[in-house]
């Protein structure tokens, strides 16, 4: 099954216990290889943003969209991908 990196995004503006209700139910969600990382992004002049990646699978949309190129990326970008 291929997987691909997601991200969700938290801005500073939010509450402390709207954050924490994010992170618990993006948690809940995922998988125990998601391999999820959180970081702090941006700087005083633009703000900062939580930003966590994880891993997921590919949706079924995803899939059949991917499927319609493979053809033009051949058997090893899709082995590779994969």
């Amino acid at each position: 099954m291929r997987m691909v990196k997601d991200f969700v995004e938290i801005a500073d503006y939010s509450s402390l216990d709207d954050v924490i209700g994010a992170l618990v139910s993006l948690r809940e969600t995922l998988g125990e290889d998601a391999g999820a990382e959180l970081r702090v992004l941006g700087d005083d002049v633009f703000g900062r943003t939580l930003s966590i990646s994880f891993m997921r699978p590919l949706t079924d949309e995803e899939a059949a969209c991917e499927g319609r190129y493979a053809h033009l990326f051949g058997e090893s970008a899709i082995d590779i991908a994969a």
